[in-house]
């Protein structure tokens, strides 16, 4: 057997050095995907209170943010009057960012939120998911609930609507308003996660 040249040498270990490296750029490509694939927002379609369908995808390349309500919760009611919710819709509706309200209280129907909506004049839909299947896909537990979605349909922000459990701090951080600003602003949400607080979600009696 011929003795191997030195340039054969080399050029068999840079092609090595070239496999090895494209099979480690292959994985950490899959293990990105994977990644965003675990970050992606559950898709959902649901009913308004006038019985319009909505879903998640008519609004792709905004953000959204999803605010899990129950009139019947009195910490959800608290900030409810407060306008803690409506005034952060309004802060931002023009700066390309949905506003949806969920009700998965097993009890609500279409019709109790449509009153509800035009009792309290509340300026963003509230969509019946009395069956709690989309309350369910996203780890909703209180009311309420906030979850911010990117443009690309990433879960950026889940949990609290501020760091005020009581209701007894002067200037308490939202960290919706925080996670809308950094956004937008093309940043990376610092605090993407925080543990909820209020009721809990009213969904149906399993059979």
């Amino acid at each position: 057997m011929k003795r191997l040249g030195r340039a054969n040498i080399v050029a068999i270990a840079l092609l090595a050095a070239l496999v090895i490296g494209w099979s480690a750029a292959r994985e950490a490509c899959r293990a990105e995907e994977k990644k965003d694939e675990s970050q992606k927002a559950p898709a959902f379609t649901l009913e308004d209170v006038d019985g319009n369908k909505v879903s998640l995808s008519d609004f792709a390349d905004k953000i959204v943010v999803l605010e899990w309500m129950n009139p019947g919760c009195p910490i959800w009611a608290r900030h409810h009057k407060a306008g803690t919710f409506r005034t952060l819709a309004e802060k931002y509706k023009d700066k390309g960012v949905v506003w949806l309200a969920i009700n998965s209280t097993h009890s609500a129907d279409r019709e109790k939120n449509k009153k509800f909506a035009e009792t309290e004049k509340v300026p963003y839909p509230i969509l019946d998911d009395r069956e709690g299947t989309v309350g369910k896909a996203y780890g909703a537990k209180t009311t309420p609930h906030m979850f911010v979605i990117d443009k690309h349909g990433r879960l950026a922000y889940e949990g609290a609507i501020d760091d005020d459990p009581s209701g007894r701090k002067e200037n308490p951080l939202n960290y919706v308003d925080q996670a809308l600003t950094e956004l937008l602003a093309g940043k990376a949400v610092s605090v993407p996660k925080t543990e909820p607080y209020g009721c809990s979600v009213k969904y149906a009696p399993q059979k």
